[in-house]
């Protein structure tokens, strides 16, 4: 059963199509990357997933079946909006945001001080919230949406104002979730962290689906035919050059990167090296997930 699923959603406001006819699905226990510039329909689709709006056309499953109101208790959300409230004590804060979320007193106590004592906050634990700094009050927001142990997470923009350190702790807790069997939705404008976090990844352009798979099927999808090399002689570089259908070879300390010429298949290429020189080792060289989406825009743009 997937956690979510989307079949043939469309969403208008006004006329204006916001969201194109999308299906995907997401599966328990991954980190599920919702990406896309600046109004292609993210956040669109983000209520539509909640409830909070209804489609069009197309229908919306989660946990296999309509969303009905016992069902969002089992959701947490984190929205780019931030909201806290500001005087009162982080404590009590998150007890009542689980109780709201159906949680008993007792549990929701429980829960909020373990997720305290896991940032290192506990000491803080009768502080306000306008006591704390704002990357501290990031790390709180997020707690707020898992206070109460929901198996379907939905982050927008997490890392949003956060330092180093504060991202790579809220990061680790993404992969505690995911290791615990839960389903997060992580949207985000950081391919890099997207393309570190995210089993699988949706983007969209225009409110349509331009990009959906894996991370490696869409970077291997969007290779360039090319190869990394790392030789263990440098002098080997000259026998390499040697051999007919490269088109360009690159250096970078060690490795090397060959561009086979047009029509030169570069496991074909592969083979030669291997008989011509002794390789350490080798990878197909693939774009970035941040050099896959400004490509994908630009195309689009060009159409």
């Amino acid at each position: 059963m997937h956690t979510v699923e989307f079949q043939s959603v469309s969403k208008s406001f006004s006329e204006k199509s916001i969201v194109k006819d999308i299906s995907f699905s997401m599966r328990r226990g991954e980190i599920f990357g919702l990406l896309g510039p600046n109004g292609a329909g993210k956040t669109t689709l983000i209520r539509l997933l909640l409830d909070i709006i209804r489609p069009d056309t197309g229908e919306i499953n989660v946990f296999g079946k309509l969303l009905n109101p016992t069902a969002k208790n089992r959701i947490g959300y984190l929205p780019e909006e931030r909201g806290l409230y500001r005087k009162t004590e982080l404590l009590d804060m998150l007890v009542y945001l689980a109780q709201l979320k159906g949680m008993p007193k007792k549990q929701a106590h429980l829960n909020a001080e373990s997720l305290l004592k896991s940032l290192d906050f506990y000491q803080y634990k009768n502080k306000k919230v306008e006591e704390l700094s704002k990357g501290m009050q990031q790390q709180i927001q997020f707690l707020s949406a898992i206070i109460h142990d929901p198996e379907l997470i939905i982050l927008d923009e997490p890392f949003s104002g956060l330092d180093p350190v504060n991202t790579k702790i809220v990061k680790t807790k993404i992969l505690d979730l995911r290791a615990a069997g839960k389903t997060v939705i992580l949207s985000t404008h950081m391919m890099e962290q997207a393309q570190t976090l995210c089993n699988r990844i949706l983007m969209l352009n225009k409110g349509r689906r331009v990009l959906y798979g894996t991370v490696e099927e869409i970077r291997r999808e969007h290779g360039r035919n090319s190869l990394i090399v790392e030789l263990a002689e440098k002098e080997d570089l000259n026998a390499i050059r040697e051999i007919s259908g490269i088109k360009k070879i690159t250096e970078s300390g060690k490795l090397i990167e060959i561009f086979p010429e047009m029509g030169i298949n570069a496991q074909i290429l592969l083979e030669e090296l291997v008989r011509r020189t002794n390789i350490l080792r080798f990878e197909q060289s693939l774009p970035s997930l941040n050099d896959i989406f400004i490509e994908t825009l630009e195309s689009a743009l060009n159409e």
